[in-house]
Order: structure tokens, then C-alpha cells, then sequence
């Protein structure tokens, strides 16, 4: 199966995946947090980055793409930090400190370039042969960051269809990422361009885990919670139980 019909079933999963994550707070009676699946995300993006995009990157590019890393830890930092509004995540701290609408689209533009971001590590990621790994850790943070995203629009008065739109619009920036990286490659011709970008696309997924995922949790669930911690390692086991998984079918030399 080719790349880009890969990229497309991903990217068509991840859509609904965060059209169904804006669902919650649009139809239940009580906001749903979900905090054990969000430490479960955080353990995903953790293990994909560490068991399977940071050796790849080295499969293919050696220890030169490794400060590409910390680049894309850096990168995602600042633009967080200094260009893009900190996106609040509880939706009575949204009414208290939010202008009219203004603050559910800073949450929009700012989540829309991490999925940016998550669209160009799926596309390096499918480049590199560890397109399914990408996929699940996106996935798996997807659905409580459009939860997040619709409650905060929902707090500002928005209806369900505007919502969901806004969700739908949030959920394709994977696939527009990933149609960025691979133009980028087919412009520049770079042949080592998958593995610095798969090195660059670690640094971010272990950005959103250690400073967007996990805080969420230690914030908003009981710390030191069985279930909290359960979850981190059930997200780490899964992926290196595909690590293991993967190198039985497919040997190195």
C-alpha cells in the first residue's frame, strides 16, 4: 500500500476520531475529563518517540539528526509561549479570563499548528516505514484535544454545528501537514529530509507530552492516581509491544 493512500486512511481516522472527541461536551450532561486517557496519549506520544520515530531517524540519518530533536522541542516551547496564546483548558477559567470569542480561536489556531505539526511527523513518519506508530500517537491525543477545544467554544456560546466544524477543520490539519512535508521533500530533494524531520517531529510529541498531556493530568486528576499511572504505562507498553511486534516482521540485517 502506497504512502499517501496510507497518510489518507490515517488522516480519515483522525478526523473522526477528533470529531467524536467534540461530541462529549456537546451531548453530555456532565463535562467528562477523561484523564486516564489522557495520561494513556501521553504514554503513546513518550513511546513513539523514544521506541520507534528517534531509531528510525538514527536507522536513516545517523547522530546528525539528533539536535533536530531539540530543535523541535524548542520550536514548539516558543511558538507556545510567545507567539500563540497559552490555551486554557477548563472552561469556567475560559469565562473568567476570556474576551468575547477571542479565546476559543487563539485555542483553535493554537492547537491547529500543533496538529500542523503532527501532520508532518505522519507524513515523515510513513516516509520512514513507522507510518502505523505515528498514527496511533496522534490518534491517541487527538480526541481529548478536540474535547478541549469544543468545551472551550461551547463555554463561549458557540453552537453545535460551529463546533463541530471548527473540529473538523482542527482534525484535517494532519493531512495538510503531511501533504506539507512530502511537497517540501519533492522541492528540496533532500534525501535525509525523513529522518531530521523524524527526529524534529520526537522533540514535538515529547514537547505536548511532557508539557501539555501530563501537567493536564496532574493538574485535574488525584495525583499519584492507580489509574493515571496505569494508563502512562499502558500507552508505553502498547508501543513497545509494536516495537517488538515490528522488528519480528520485519528483521534487520
Amino acid at each position: 500500500m502506497s504512502a499517501a493512500l496510507l497518510i489518507g486512511i490515517y488522516s480519515g481516522v483522525i478526523v473522526l476520531g477528533a470529531l467524536g472527541g467534540a461530541l462529549v461536551p456537546l451531548y453530555a450532561r456532565k463535562e467528562e475529563r477523561l484523564i486516564a486517557f489522557v495520561a494513556f496519549a501521553a504514554g503513546v506520544l513518550f513511546g513513539a518517540a523514544f521506541f520507534h520515530m528517534l531509531p528510525e531517524a538514527f536507522h536513516l540519518g545517523g547522530y546528525r539528526t539528533f539536535p533536530l530533536l531539540g530543535l523541535g522541542f524548542l520550536s514548539l516551547f516558543l511558538l507556545e509561549r510567545h507567539v500563540l496564546a497559552h490555551i486554557c483548558e477548563e472552561p469556567p477559567d475560559c469565562k473568567e479570563h476570556g474576551h468575547g470569542r477571542a479565546l476559543g480561536l487563539a485555542a483553535f489556531a493554537g492547537l491547529s499548528v500543533h496538529t500542523l505539526f503532527d501532520g508532518v511527523a505522519l507524513g515523515s513518519a510513513a516516509a520512514g516505514g513507522v507510518g502505523l506508530m505515528a498514527f496511533l500517537a496522534i490518534a491517541a491525543h487527538k480526541v481529548p484535544s478536540s474535547l478541549s477545544l469544543a468545551a472551550i467554544l461551547k463555554a463561549e456560546g458557540r453552537k453545535g454545528a460551529s463546533i463541530l466544524l471548527f473540529a473538523g477543520a482542527f482534525g484535517l490539519m494532519v493531512p495538510l501537514g503531511a501533504a506539507l512535508y512530502f511537497a517540501l521533500e519533492s522541492a528540496l530533494g533532500l534525501s535525509s529530509l525523513a529522518a531530521h524531520a523524524l527526529a524534529f517531529s520526537s522533540g514535538t510529541f515529547l514537547y505536548i507530552a511532557a508539557s501539555d498531556l501530563l501537567p493536564h493530568v496532574n493538574r485535574h486528576g488525584r495525583a499519584g492516581k492507580l489509574s493515571n499511572i496505569l494508563a502512562l504505562a499502558a500507552g508505553l507498553l502498547l508501543m513497545f509491544a509494536l516495537t517488538l511486534i515490528s522488528s519480528h516482521a520485519h528483521p534487520g540485517p
